[in-house]
């Protein structure tokens, strides 16, 4: 996997978290943000946020309801939450200072192992296996000759991860950001772009004749239009540009009833709103 990482330091995507400086902090943002979001949407809201809250001390001394504010309609607003809940943590257990690691780094609300991973690899320089969607499918190819990886299995994956690592820490980080990478932009789960990626030679997949070997059946995902987290985000819009907001305004912009309610339920069990004889509001 020594040419991933040659191609990685020659034509990676210029995203703003991978320029030099770039504090531990950073990087927490950016893979908290990246999570089942695409990057172009991801890139300047980090920008925003960097600046605002260049620290986790920083983050950690506003309210939960200023982030979820700023957090806009970046998508999945629970992560929001997480990480002023993370940079609680980080203020308060460990002096403001993101911890190394990865254990530490599980220890923070809403910091799963691929994250905790990518942080230490990333933002670190260890020598970690970090696996996700698109490094599993590039290794399910490159590796194995399986057009599609089967259901995540945490141990296996990981050690096969391990098992293309090179020894060196620096190349490891190299390596690891490089199969995501190549995930993203050439071995893409829909119409993987073979003739431009840099290890086709070396894929077993390839090597096979591209056998349609797929460990996996796809499950299209819901329609958003109409949907019960439609009906969740025009709820928060409205709490985002309201102290309060009544039952009666949330039924003005969510009129079905039914998808009105789950959303609210789903909502306050999140934590995303408050409710009180006032009305619903961001968290305090």
């Amino acid at each position: 996997m020594t040419i991933v990482a040659r191609w990685f330091r020659r034509s990676a995507r210029p995203l703003p978290w991978r320029e030099p400086g770039t504090t531990p902090w950073g990087i927490v943002l950016s893979e908290v943000m990246a999570q089942q979001t695409p990057v172009a949407r991801v890139a300047p809201m980090w920008l925003e946020w960097v600046e605002r809250w260049p620290t986790a001390t920083s983050l950690a001394d506003s309210s939960a309801a200023d982030v979820v504010r700023a957090w806009g309609r970046l998508g999945y607003p629970r992560r929001a939450l997480n990480l002023h809940a993370a940079a609680t943590t980080i203020r308060d257990e460990f002096g403001g200072v993101v911890p190394s690691d990865v254990g530490s780094l599980e220890s923070l609300p809403g910091i799963g192992s691929y994250t905790a991973r990518a942080v230490a690899a990333f933002a670190f320089g260890q020598r970690v296996p970090v696996v996700d969607t698109n490094i599993r499918r590039v290794l399910s190819r490159a590796v194995l000759g399986i057009a599609e990886p089967g259901p995540p299995r945490t141990r296996a994956d990981m050690d096969l991860m391990e098992s293309v690592l090179p020894a060196d820490p620096a190349e490891s980080v190299a390596v690891n950001a490089g199969v995501m990478e190549l995930g993203a932009v050439f071995c893409t789960a829909r119409t993987p772009n073979c003739g431009e990626c840099p290890i086709a030679e070396e894929c077993a997949w390839a090597f096979a004749g591209f056998p349609a070997n797929a460990g996996r059946t796809r499950t299209p995902q819901a329609k958003y239009e109409g949907s019960v987290r439609q009906a969740r985000g025009a709820i928060l819009a409205l709490a985002r540009a309201n102290p309060r907001v009544t039952a009666s305004d949330i039924a003005v912009a969510v009129p079905d009833s039914s998808k009105r309610e789950r959303a609210l339920e789903g909502l306050l069990s999140d934590g995303l709103l408050v409710n009180s004889s006032r009305g619903y509001a961001l968290p305090a």
